[in-house]
């Protein structure tokens, strides 16, 4: 059975951390996330997606993600 959604439109914004010191912490990313989403107002998320880019320096990896969301106002 395939699932069809009643929004016909699926928006999404895409965050990391600064980069830096502090760009491969998880925990900061999705506060930052979180932040982002609820500065959205009434919006149902469909799918959020974290991405791992390995740099190889001194500061860690540096990770971003991808939030998938509906608006129902629209």
């Amino acid at each position: 059975m395939t699932d069809v959604s009643r929004y016909s439109t699926v928006r999404h914004f895409a965050q990391a951390n600064p980069a830096g010191p502090g760009q491969d912490s998880v925990p900061a990313l999705l506060r930052r996330l979180a932040d982002s989403i609820e500065g959205l107002g009434d919006v149902e998320v469909a799918d959020i997606v974290l991405h791992q880019e390995i740099t190889g320096d001194e500061d860690g990896d540096w990770w971003s993600g991808t939030v998938y969301f509906y608006d129902p106002s629209e």
